[in-house]
């Protein structure tokens, strides 16, 4: 009597998914992705995204932030004891005037309100 070994096939997984799993691997690996970067921890309302980072280490004349549209950038200054650069794109524009920033005992909170769309329909008279 012959026993051929039987082979079982595992879950299809799609060529995107192990493409993304891979690369989360070798950024573990490699140091790519700091301990910082992982704990971002991001929440979601009606009116604002709420980003909350650590920075420790850092003072609020260290950091600097600017919102273009639907970017936000931060990163340290020079001279700073450590340096950190970070982008994030949201899927809203940022309304810059009615957001805030708080940085208390090396976190950081990121309250960006949600831009709303402004008609640009204009009304003719009709003669």
């Amino acid at each position: 009597m012959f026993f051929a070994p039987v082979m079982s096939r595992n879950a299809f997984v799609s060529p995107r998914a192990a493409d993304l799993a891979l690369q989360r691997f070798l950024q573990d690996s490699l140091g790519a992705a700091s301990p910082v970067q992982r704990q971002v921890q991001v929440s979601r309302d009606d009116k604002f995204t709420t980003l909350t980072l650590d920075v420790p280490g850092l003072a609020r004349e260290q950091l600097k932030l600017s919102i273009e549209g639907a970017v936000v950038k931060l990163e340290s200054v020079e001279g700073a004891p450590r340096q950190v650069k970070y982008t994030w794109e949201l899927d809203h524009e940022v309304d810059a005037a009615n957001s805030k920033a708080k940085l208390e005992h090396g976190v950081l909170t990121l309250a960006l309100a949600k831009l709303e769309p402004q008609s640009k329909a204009v009304t003719l008279s009709i003669e």
